[in-house]
């Protein structure tokens, strides 16, 4: 499926580019559409960070994103770099003991923080000190009548301020000579979009993910089994946790370890970011259950000649389409995963064991006979067994088709 995000830049007094705020779009057409500010966020994520990464948008600068009341409460930050984003506080966020706690916790996570369409409120003075950015909408607050507000934010010598809806070199002129630091507007440049591709995924799967993870003591394996299910949520899982959020000290070889590595209250936060970004009318494709199909046929054929590789097999054919799933070549799109060599290697048409069980699987669905002839004679299988095998497979991920 096809997704959207606009990206407006920010500019330095050298007029140079130094960050882009991320803006949720859901069509074409450049405008924000009317659903919830969480709702948003979670997409925008899901869709993006989850997807490619902001980095792929930004051209590796900073990305400014919009998190409200909701978002901030659902501690959706946790699925974003630090490192890579600034967290841009609506204006709909109280200034109230609760909200103020949360931000000090994203504070001392690393994280940056900026008020956005910022007016001033002494309610506001404890939480200058976790900030780094402070946003004005010229068009809300005219600078002509909050140059004492300036002036007191540029007594605090590590909060940086940023007009932002400039449209005219009028506009630009004044902010410069009040010192602001950043600028934003239609002077600059308008949101240009970007279109990407996404993966959609078996909505059915997730909430049997969300029953069983709710429970006190889910069963990982049973969780892990319904993530093989679905190569969308499998790659969105993965691309958590190789998206920087996370330090990684080895690669991940299966998706119960990566569920494991994980844990249950990041586990839980992660389904619940699903559920939240979720539209209803999206539809597992057929290609996805292909990817399902591949995958547990990999399983089966690993399990006769390559015992010990059996979770690396599965994860092969699992992914085996992605390319073709988000219009990406495979070589960008493994190195945005944390697979293990071998699984990387096969995925590139690169010669091992991996490969070979691939390529059989690959030329049984085609009815390709005499490739598959020689495929087996490589890996030393009797083709006699390939029918039973496929058949298991495709039995396999139809007793969860209907679940969605």
């Amino acid at each position: 499926m096809s997704v959207f995000v606009a990206r407006q830049a920010i500019f330095n007094r050298r007029q140079n580019v130094v960050a882009y705020e991320l803006l949720f779009r859901d069509s074409p057409k450049n405008y924000f559409p009317g659903i919830a500010e969480g709702k948003a966020t979670a997409r925008l994520i899901m869709e993006n960070q989850l997807n490619l990464g902001t980095r792929h948008i930004t051209s590796g600068k900073k990305a400014l994103i919009n998190i409200g009341p909701e978002s901030l409460k659902l501690d959706l930050c946790a699925f974003l770099p630090c490192q890579d984003v600034v967290i841009e506080l609506l204006e709909t966020i109280e200034p109230n003991d609760a909200n103020y706690e949360l931000c000090r916790e994203l504070f001392h996570s690393n994280y940056k923080l900026a008020l956005d369409d910022f007016v001033y409120k002494p309610q506001w003075d404890r939480f200058l000190k976790l900030v780094k950015l402070v946003k004005f909408d010229i068009t809300i607050t005219p600078l002509s009548e909050i140059i004492p507000i300036v002036q007191k934010l540029q007594k605090y010598k590590k909060i940086k301020l940023l007009a932002e809806k400039l449209e005219t070199k009028e506009d630009f002129k004044l902010a410069y000579e009040m010192g602001f630091d950043y600028f934003q507007g239609y002077f600059f440049a308008r949101p240009t979009m970007i279109k990407q591709t996404d993966i959609n995924y078996n909505y059915g799967l997730v909430v049997a993910i969300y029953t069983e993870i709710m429970k006190q003591n889910p069963d990982l394996k049973v969780v892990a089994g319904l993530f093989e299910l679905d190569a969308a949520l499998a790659y969105k899982l993965l691309r958590l946790i190789n998206s920087g959020v996370f330090p990684i000290q080895n690669n991940i070889p299966s998706l119960k370890q990566a569920l494991v590595y994980l844990g249950h209250e990041r586990l839980k936060k992660f389904v619940s970011l699903i559920v939240t970004a979720h539209t209803a009318d999206k539809k597992p494709a057929e290609l996805m259950q292909l990817c399902v199909v591949r995958a547990r046929f990999c399983e089966l054929i690993a399990k006769q000649i390559a015992k010990p590789q059996v979770g690396e097999a599965f994860l092969t054919g699992l992914f085996s389409l992605l390319d073709a799933i988000l219009d990406q070549p495979m070589s960008f799109l493994v190195e945005k995963l944390p697979f293990p060599d071998d699984i990387k290697a096969a995925l590139l048409d690169e010669k091992n064991t991996l490969y070979y069980i691939l390529n059989i699987v690959k030329a049984y669905e085609t009815g390709s006979w005499w490739a598959l002839e020689q495929a087996v004679i490589l890996i030393n299988l009797d083709s006699k067994v390939l029918p039973n095998l496929y058949q298991q497979a495709v039995d396999w991920a139809d007793n969860y088709k209907n679940k969605s």
